[in-house]
């Protein structure tokens, strides 16, 4: 059987669609400053982003939120709570379903590690131009607050097509 092609969000079967990987994405934010990072490897190198990465056998995302946190920048969340999630299609084949999290403090001080360098970041300084092409759809609905379910196609860094539900 051929592979799928997509070049639109419609192209997607979303209502049969299954992720290849179960990820999530922690931002921490305390006192008007969000925490980013740099990602040095893997999906996303190069790329400004949150600490994150897959779900590990027996985790459930919560645990991984905070697990990747404190593997990435040495840092334990804290307050954490749920925000959305977020369905990835590339024409390439690769799939991932994100869950997304937020935290109002940590315990320690960053540090650069071999998968990230964090940044402080001032919230109205986000520097959405050197980040995936979806995140400021999102971003402000998490920063506000608000729960939702995204859903996107990428060619590469190229973002082909969006939707967003606010869930209740």
């Amino acid at each position: 059987m051929p592979a799928a092609t997509y070049s639109r969000l419609e192209d997607v079967d979303w209502k049969n669609w299954r992720a290849q990987q179960s990820a999530v994405l922690l931002f921490i934010i305390k006192d008007e400053k969000i925490l980013l990072i740099h990602k040095k490897r893997g999906l996303g190198a190069g790329k400004i982003n949150a600490p994150g990465g897959r779900i590990d056998a027996g985790e459930t995302s919560l645990q991984a939120a905070i697990r990747e946190v404190e593997e990435e920048v040495r840092v334990t969340p804290i307050g954490v709570e749920y925000c959305g999630e977020l369905a990835f299609q590339f024409v390439d084949g690769l799939s991932i379903h994100v869950e997304v999290f937020r935290a109002g403090d940590c315990i320690g001080e960053p540090q650069e590690t071999d998968e990230a360098l964090p940044l402080w970041t001032p919230i109205d300084k986000i520097p959405f131009d050197n980040m995936w092409a979806d995140d400021h759809k999102w971003i402000p609905l998490m920063l506000a607050r608000k729960k939702f379910k995204g859903r996107f196609l990428f060619d590469g860094d190229e973002m082909l097509g969006y939707e967003i539900e606010l869930l209740s």
